[in-house]
């Protein structure tokens, strides 16, 4: 099956030259660029730098394998390769703060992706470049809103706890039972051993239809944040 924009444009998928080469780099360093951009302005630990050469090699490993096959029929080795450094490097960007938190796994994710959407682009699959941007595009910047929403109204979820000291916790699980929450886990965070603080992570599930139906996440963390002996208490992200 040909590709639409290369029947559209006049080019053939296989047939490399100058103009297919340079056109097939400067869309990958386009596309690397867009979604560069918008991980840039959220301030992420990959930015644009890093998701243009991320694309653009893609792209060239792919060309590259094109020629060799082209040549000798070989197998799409140096493609290959690519792929497996894409997720090193993906992986590398994945954070674990003391709060139990994981960070990074968006980004990771769209590192690969974009070495993907590289690959189609050196092999001339432009509609599928076009598509895979505009789907991974609406995945980073529209979803999120969606997911947080989802996120604030599941019935289960997980809180970094700081308290003044730890014989507060038995009073604090108390207090959390008569909201409505039945606790499912409680780990002590050893991160935090010569801070002063007796820091927890706590898995809760909302039993309450009541509280499961009026309040969320946010608001049921800011009413137990105004308890005396809690000295920090957030969400944790997964």
């Amino acid at each position: 099956m040909t590709d639409p924009i290369c029947n559209f444009l006049k080019l053939n998928n296989g047939e490399l030259n100058l103009f297919t080469i340079t056109l097939r780099l400067l869309i990958s360093v386009a596309v690397g660029a867009i979604i560069g951009c918008e991980r840039s302005e959220k301030r992420h630990s990959a930015g644009l730098r890093t998701f243009v050469l991320i694309s653009m090699a893609s792209a060239s490993a792919m060309i590259t394998d094109i020629f060799i096959s082209n040549k000798s029929n070989g197998i799409y080795m140096i493609s290959a390769a690519t792929v497996i450094g894409t997720a090193v490097i993906s992986i590398s960007s994945i954070l674990f703060s003391s709060r139990s938190q994981i960070k990074g796994l968006t980004t990771a994710a769209g590192l690969w992706a974009t070495g993907i959407l590289g690959l189609a682009t050196g092999a001339g699959l432009y509609t599928l470049t076009l598509f895979g941007l505009i789907a991974l595009m609406c995945s980073l910047a529209l979803f999120p809103a969606f997911e947080i929403y989802l996120k604030n109204r599941s019935n289960h979820f997980e809180m970094h706890l700081e308290l003044t000291t730890g014989t507060y916790l038995k009073d604090f699980i108390t207090t959390i039972r008569k909201l409505g929450l039945v606790v499912d886990d409680i780990e002590l965070n050893p991160s935090y051993a010569n801070s002063g603080l007796s820091v927890y992570t706590i898995s809760v599930t909302i039993v309450s239809k009541e509280l499961r139906k009026y309040k969320t996440h946010k608001e049921i963390i800011k009413a137990l944040t105004s308890l005396d002996y809690v000295y920090f208490l957030e969400e944790i992200e997964r």
